[in-house]
Parts: C-alpha cells; sequence; structure tokens
C-alpha cells in the first residue's frame, strides 16, 4: 500500500502538495480510502490539512467511502484541535446532512454550535455559519440559538466574518 502520511509532508504549509493524486487513487482504489482517513492521526499539521482537503474532494465525488467513518468524523476528527479540520467538518456535514442520522446530526449541530460559538478562526466562523444557517432554514430552535451568534459576529473586526455573519444574518430572517 501506499504511504500516504509520508506522501502528505513536505512543501509549502498552504499547497495541496500530492492530495489530488491521492484522491485519484482512492478514487480508483476505495481499499485505500482507510489509510488515507488514518492520516489524519499524523502528528504533522500539513498532513491533516491536506487529509482534510482530499476528505472534500472525495466526498464530491463519491460520499459513500465516507459514510461508514461518520461516527469517527463527529468523534475522533472532531477533537483535533485544527482550524482546518473543523472547517472542513462544516463543509463534510453539510455534504453528508442527508446520509445522517438524526443522533448524528445533533451531534453535528452540537460541534458547530460550539465552534461558532467559541472559536477564532475565520474560516473556521465562515463555513460553520454557512452550514448552520442552512440547517437553521428547518430548525427553528437552530435558527432562535443561531441569530444572536450571527449579530455579535457582525461586529467582528474582520470583514470576511463580519460580512458573512450580516449575510446569512440578513437571509436567515427571511
Amino acid at each position: 500500500m501506499p504511504d500516504f502520511e509520508q506522501r502528505l509532508k513536505g512543501g509549502h504549509p498552504n499547497s495541496l502538495g500530492n492530495t489530488i493524486e491521492l484522491v485519484d487513487e482512492v478514487l480508483a482504489d476505495h481499499g485505500l480510502f482507510d489509510e488515507l482517513f488514518h492520516c489524519y492521526f499524523s502528528g504533522d499539521e500539513v498532513v491533516r490539512l491536506r487529509v482534510s482537503n482530499a476528505m472534500k474532494r472525495i466526498c464530491k465525488v463519491e460520499k459513500n467511502l465516507l459514510l461508514p467513518f461518520l461516527d469517527r468524523f463527529l468523534n475522533d476528527i472532531a477533537n483535533i484541535d485544527q482550524a482546518s479540520t473543523q472547517w472542513t467538518l462544516a463543509q463534510l456535514f453539510l455534504l453528508l446532512e442527508n446520509d445522517m442520522t438524526k443522533s448524528q446530526m445533533a451531534r453535528a449541530k452540537t460541534l458547530l454550535k460550539h465552534n461558532l460559538a467559541h472559536h477564532n478562526d475565520w474560516i473556521v466562523l465562515n463555513q460553520t455559519m454557512e452550514t448552520l444557517a442552512k440547517w437553521a432554514k428547518k430548525d427553528e430552535e437552530l435558527l432562535k440559538w443561531l441569530i444572536p451568534h450571527l449579530e455579535r459576529l457582525t461586529k467582528d473586526n474582520r470583514k470576511s466574518v463580519s460580512k458573512k455573519a450580516l449575510k446569512v444574518l440578513a437571509s436567515s430572517k427571511q
């Protein structure tokens, strides 16, 4: 089997490195997904960033590969204290929402609510607002929880966060 962790290391931290190549390999041989998933537990932050990117790409093409790992995303991966992991979870949960059980959806909402209330990374905040706002269209209780947080974030000194909060707030009140 290919050594995915080693192949995801190195290069500029913001580059994709070999991510696309590994995604293509996993899509061609689904049996390789487990090895890629386990790269989330690497001690290398760049590897975890690239794994997150790979998971989004795989989910968009072949989401069934992620479904058996959904509880692991909600439990193990959710506990990784890294912004790229948290913003990716917000994106993945939105892509997988129709495949989640009620219990899994409740855990996803709890995690994302925690991230919106306590995280400071601008991408985590923006991605989390996006997912929660879409879910709140069908969940009045979530909407009531979300509005004060959006109002708070409209005052954020980062323009991307405050503008996103304003946009989401406006669409949530319609």
